[in-house]
């Protein structure tokens, strides 16, 4: 049998290769590069936006509501809250194309919350871990230019064991590193729980299905709704 850890690490991998293969679906309404018309903000209410990768995309998932943004969204309106959620998860990207379209995701009115969601598909392709720093450190700087600036809520990440434990090491401490160094909050794995669960995951053992979206919507409720003061 392989170790639990061993197995995340397995299903991380095959995330990271579907997500930055040749045939990636197109991203969901409303996740992809800018439209050359941009739609009319909403300004009515202060978003909580996602900027990520196929996981907050929702790849292969029947319907964008089923992604785990759109789970989040419900449970804000469950509780009366009056938040919107924007979902910006493109499949395959780099912390780099996240960093080129940062602005224009920023551009949603009044922000309460930025989630960052990035880095995965660089550990893929075995990018310098400093590099991934330095550009989700400057996504950061961007969005604390907002007045006022949005609470930043960092998706921790994992890289491919077969970089080497070095690499791993070194990937794996971006995420609280930066969130120390930024007062930000951490979820320590997007995929807690989900990662390596047959019954969680799609037909191709990769993305999670609708009810590990949920699972992962619950991962990251646990920090956005503390982030919004609410007590659990």
């Amino acid at each position: 049998m392989i170790p639990r850890a061993r197995r995340i690490s397995v299903t991380l991998c095959s995330v990271l290769l579907v997500a930055c293969g040749e045939k990636i679906k197109p991203a969901v309404d409303g996740a992809g590069p800018p439209p050359a018309t941009p739609a009319p903000v909403d300004t009515s209410r202060p978003a909580i936006v996602f900027i990520g990768t196929s996981l907050t995309a929702g790849y292969g998932l029947p319907d964008p509501s089923l992604a785990y943004p759109a789970v989040v969204q419900r449970k804000i309106d469950s509780l009366g809250l009056k938040y919107r959620v924007v979902n910006r998860g493109v499949s395959g990207e780099t912390s780099a194309g996240a960093l080129q379209r940062i602005d224009w995701v920023l551009n949603q009115g009044p922000i309460a919350v930025l989630v960052i969601e990035t880095g995965a598909n660089d550990g893929l392709r075995g990018q310098d871990p400093d590099s991934v720093r330095q550009h989700i450190q400057t996504m950061i700087d961007h969005a604390r230019r907002l007045n006022p600036p949005p609470v930043i809520v960092l998706a921790g990440m994992e890289a491919m064991p077969n970089l080497g434990e070095q690499y791993v090491t070194r990937f794996r401490a971006i995420y609280p590193e930066l969130a120390r160094a930024n007062n930000a909050r951490l979820i320590p794995f997007l995929l807690d729980g989900v990662a390596g669960v047959d019954s969680l995951n799609q037909a191709d053992g990769i993305h999670p299905t609708a009810k590990g979206a949920e699972r992962v919507a619950e991962n990251v409720w646990k920090v956005v709704g503390e982030a919004l003061g609410v007590r659990r």
